[in-house]
């Protein structure tokens, strides 16, 4: 099982339309084979002094069965269209996958 974390760094402003273009695809992919999980998740807005603040990111948590998969995903008709869809509304992504170690 792999784990993957996506950094979507979204032009200030964006945020909003960025995440309903998100939103939009997240039962398309839910439905793939291999796909486990699949999470919008947003910056916690604390005011701690250790804490990262990233309030222009949008972040996605998916969980893959093996990485056939997550390539299969990514070479998706509507993942292809997602990407052109918010392609001028973000200014980076940042993609992990990570294994758990024991």
């Amino acid at each position: 099982m792999l784990t993957v974390v996506s950094e979507i760094c979204v032009k200030p402003g964006c945020r909003q339309i960025v995440l309903q273009a998100i939103k939009k695809i997240v039962p398309i992919v839910l439905d793939e084979e291999g796909c486990c999980q699949y999470d919008i998740l947003l910056d916690y807005q604390a005011q701690i002094p250790w804490k990262y603040n990233l309030p222009n990111s949008v972040f996605i948590l998916e969980k893959w069965k093996s990485l056939r998969y997550l390539e299969y995903h990514q070479q998706m008709r509507h993942m292809e269209k997602h990407r052109i869809d918010i392609k001028d509304d973000i200014i980076d992504l940042k993609i992990l996958i990570l294994e758990l170690s024991i």
